[in-house]
């Protein structure tokens, strides 16, 4: 969904995405003459309007018009040089549990004065829209995301840069009630309250349908999980298990499956091994869990909950069922709230089952050599694939994928690709070749990242070329303003989505837990869909600018820790550190050129999402 107005030369238009707003501003080349940057003001239904922060200032704020009672860096007392935005509530405002509901954002352009100095704000040049801002949610699909972002400013200034994501015991079912830690303001945060925040709208999602199950006695769960080491999870589980109200195919793959040897050189058992052995003990069906790989993995992470009707809803995506998956990983997860979803689901689940999670057995069904449709009056369209499939199937599935990316590239007023993409490095079939190319591609708009991508190609001034980052900027020294971020081990790009012709006439999103791969889609049980939605598409959209943009700062301004030239850490707030280094707005309209530059990507960027 996306709503927009226009008065004179400004037009607004903002896109309703999970729980966040993209905001994106249009002007006439002729209204950008000494543009100052854009003022942005949010009034939440029934609440107090503010201002959007800026993370910088102007050098000496009192040569400018300045509102006393807001902050030097007020988007009124410090315009913002974009022309887009993304609105997350709870960034600045509102703290960790900002309001829902009906948002309405007021743009006014800003300019400056012949002698380079910030004129008052006009209001009779602002442009406002109202739209809904909350978990998104169209007919019977709920879409979340994790929020991960443990490299970021806002998870240090919320829990510090030590903040550890789970005790340092060998636990399984660890209590997430306890204190984690102390942040800088001195405030006491359990694991909980970590989790709350790194899980966002997809731990929403999670634990929405696990307590549903669990407080409806007639009410049962189907699961199919690869990671299983979340404690939360893992403890509805065991209680669904003596009610006899769970069935799960877990993975056990090398992994997840036999005797381990710790950093120490003692014997550890995987998470999953442990948790199998409390399930089986705790089980009033005997015969409830089924352990398997299929080929390689078995790759799902699905719910499929059923009443005395049969299957009527299904959880599926990316997102594993760990600490990892939910609190460090960038995930999604998707919702169907209809019956005839689930029960496709649910008769994969147990055709699985039966063949005792056989890729040889699988790819010989129906399943796995048929596209699976669904449009309705209930979900929007889409179409999906379960895997392991034979060779041509699957084969089939990726070239339709890479079919569909290359028809941007013919589209008259320019095409558009965005993806999150776990690791297209390497790996077996089409689609990774396809997306590592897009960037050079300057007949479309590509906006792309993947924790292993094979290469990184940042924006660059006066080019079209796509931009290709990586969620994996290893351990980094920050320059000031910037206070230092954790590093992370594993993966922080898990997605596997691609989004293909955003903003035009035939949007589409593959998604899901394929790891769009051919030796994945041969060997593991997976899900791959295809949503054609506009609405859905903007949401997976957002999704990509957003750990595009952010991880595109991280790997451009990083330098390597322990590397000659490293930053030293700075312990001061960002904006106070910004005035530190001499990091200040410009008052000139100098930024403003590349966005009317037709070879420029950020005009194109302007002109896609404007």
């Amino acid at each position: 969904m996306d709503v927009s107005a226009t008065k004179g030369p400004l037009s607004v238009r903002a896109y309703r995405g999970d729980a966040k707003t993209l905001l994106a501003f249009n002007l006439t080349k002729a209204a950008s003459r000494n543009l100052a940057g854009f003022t942005i003001q949010t009034t939440p239904k029934g609440k107090s309007p503010f201002y959007i922060f800026n993370s910088l200032q102007f050098e000496r704020p009192a040569d400018h018009a300045q509102v006393a009672a807001e902050p030097a860096r007020s988007s009124i007392n410090a315009p913002i040089h974009k022309f887009r935005w993304l609105h997350v509530p709870g960034t600045a405002h509102q703290g960790t549990n900002p309001v829902f509901g009906s948002y309405r954002y007021t743009v006014t352009p800003r300019y400056f004065d012949d002698k380079q100095s910030l004129k008052p704000l006009d209001p009779t040049s602002s442009v406002s829209v109202t739209i809904e801002v909350a978990p998104f949610e169209k007919k019977k699909l709920a879409v979340g995301f994790t929020r991960g972002y443990t490299q970021s400013q806002a998870f240090v200034n919320h829990f510090g840069i030590d903040a550890p994501i789970k005790p340092g015991s060998e636990k399984l079912l660890f209590d997430t009630s306890t204190g984690a830690g102390v942040n800088a303001q001195g405030e006491h945060f359990t694991f909980e309250q970590e989790y709350g925040w790194l899980g966002f709208t997809a731990r929403q999602r999670i634990f929405d349908i696990l307590n549903e199950v669990l407080d409806n006695a007639s009410l049962s769960l189907r699961v199919f999980a690869y990671d299983l080491n979340e404690p939360d999870v893992m403890d509805i589980l065991l209680k669904l298990a003596k009610r006899g109200a769970v069935r799960i195919i877990l993975d056990d793959a090398s992994l997840h499956h036999g005797v381990k040897k710790g950093k120490n050189g003692q014997s550890k058992t995987p998470p999953e091994d442990q948790f199998e052995k409390l399930f089986v003990a705790a089980a009033k069906k005997k015969a409830a869990i089924l352990r398997g790989k299929f080929g390689r993995y078995s790759h799902d992470k699905i719910f499929i909950v059923s009443d005395k009707n049969g299957p009527k809803k299904v959880l599926t995506g990316s997102t594993n069922l760990s600490v990892t998956g939910l609190y460090v990983n960038a995930n999604h997860i998707l919702v169907f709230d209809d019956a005839k979803v689930a029960s496709a689901y649910a008769q994969v689940f147990d055709e699985a089952w039966t063949d005792g999670v056989s890729a040889a057995k699988f790819k010989k069904t129906a399943f796995a050599a048929k596209v699976f449709s669904f449009s309705s009056s209930t979900v929007p369209a889409f179409d999906v694939t379960f895997s392991p499939h034979d060779e041509t199937m699957a084969t089939s599935v990726l070239d339709g994928l890479v079919a569909r990316v290359g028809k941007e590239g013919k589209k008259a007023k320019g095409g558009s690709v965005l993806f999150a993409v776990m690791a297209i490095g390497k790996g077996s079939g089409p689609v990774y070749p396809a997306l590592r190319a897009l960037h050079s591609n300057a007949d479309i708009f590509s906006y792309g990242i993947s924790d292993s991508p094979g290469g990184i190609f940042l924006y660059r001034p006066g080019a079209k070329r796509g931009v290709l980052a990586t969620g994996k900027p290893g351990p980094t020294t920050l320059p000031a303003p910037f206070k230092q971020v954790p590093s992370v081990s594993g993966h922080e790009i898990h997605h596997k989505f691609v989004v293909c012709g955003f903003n035009g006439a035939d949007p589409v999103v593959y998604c899901g837990s394929s790891n769009l791969a051919l030796g994945g889609e041969e060997s593991n049980g997976d899900n791959l869909l295809a949503i054609h939605d506009g609405d859905v598409a903007t949401v997976f959209a957002i999704e990509a600018l957003s750990l595009v943009d952010h991880y595109d700062f991280l790997d451009r301004v990083a330098t390597k820790a322990g590397t000659k030239g490293a930053r030293k850490a700075t312990p001061t707030s960002k904006p106070q550190a910004a005035v530190d280094a001499q990091w200040f707005l410009s008052t000139t309209d100098k930024w403003v050129e590349k966005y009317f530059d037709p070879n420029d990507l950020r005009s194109v960027d302007r002109m896609l999402f404007a």
